[in-house]
């Protein structure tokens, strides 16, 4: 199996179930809670070390209690974290979700006053030991110097990057790596859309050298090879919605566990739906009621 280097957050998820969406400025009670490490990178790794990788994480964590946390979770899921920054001081980045029991969506308020995982924390990192770097696409100064850093020192090491939010000047790194990730809210928000092939076929010109792919709910995904071949998968909802959080970073680890194996990418895209599909039937990331398709 691959040796992944994953670039991105953990968090503390605070997850309040309510029976529906409260309304504005009235008072509901949570009919259960939990909280858990969250946050994409780390909830992408969790699953690819469950789907036989060894998986390494670069990020920035405290030394507090809900640092610790973090730490254990990754801990029980084999996932290395040496080359993380620790810090003495500071709060988690925390995630406060309301899920709705009535269709599985999540609100999330998100707080966060940590630095990112920077440039001179990626030289640190020894490259030579993976086979995949995986990064989120947060802070696009250092994500930039991260990446080319990395392709001149190996310029065969495939990337492949999130694009979950639009962020000022993002598009530089899109003709840097070899996967691009984008999710439905980027691609509406960046093409004015509602149609995924439109806007892949409008990102073909800024990244031709990369595989462009982007989850579409419901509608399943749709893909974008370099020469210009337009991919799609149909969508596998499960029996009953329980809980789409997670169900993002699910679909990028079955996305980059394929192609690790060498599949086709139209695999990759049946297998990544199948399995974010299952992760919208059940609470947290357990591979084992995953439906595992390899």
């Amino acid at each position: 199996m691959a040796h992944i280097l994953g670039i991105g957050t953990a968090t503390v998820d605070i997850i309040n179930t309510v029976a529906s969406y409260p309304t504005e400025d009235t008072e509901i009670r949570a009919i259960k809670q939990r909280i858990c490490r969250g946050g994409n990178a780390t909830n992408t790794l969790v699953v690819l070390s469950q789907l036989g990788h060894r998986c390494t994480w670069g990020g920035v964590w405290v030394n507090e209690p809900a640092g610790q946390l973090v730490l254990a979770d990754l801990a029980h899921y084999a996932i290395d974290t040496s080359p993380c920054r620790v810090l003495a001081q500071g709060k988690m980045p925390t995630s406060y979700i309301l899920l709705n029991q009535q269709n599985g969506s999540r609100t999330i308020v998100h707080y966060r006053d940590l630095p990112e995982f920077s440039f001179n924390d990626f030289q640190r990192i020894n490259l030579a030991a993976f086979n995949w770097l995986h990064f989120e696409a947060r802070q696009i100064t250092e994500t930039v110097q991260m990446i080319k850093q990395a392709k001149q020192q190996y310029p065969h090491l495939p990337i492949s990057l999130e694009i979950e939010k639009p962020r000022p000047q993002i598009e530089q790194l899109f003709a840097q790596v070899d996967v691009l990730l984008f999710s439905k809210t980027f691609a509406q928000h960046d093409s004015h859309t509602d149609d995924a092939k439109l806007f892949l076929h409008s990102i073909h010109p800024q990244a031709p050298q990369a595989c462009l792919i982007c989850a579409w709910g419901t509608a399943g995904a749709y893909a974008l090879t370099p020469p210009g071949d337009l991919l799609h998968s149909s969508a596998f909802p499960p029996a009953q919605v329980i809980d789409t959080l997670g169900a993002g970073d699910v679909f990028n680890a079955g996305i980059i566990d394929s192609l690790c194996r060498q599949q086709s990418l139209a695999m990759a895209l049946t297998q990544a739906c199948q399995l974010a599909g299952n992760q919208c039937g059940q609470e947290g990331l357990q591979l084992k009621s995953l439906n595992q398709t390899n």
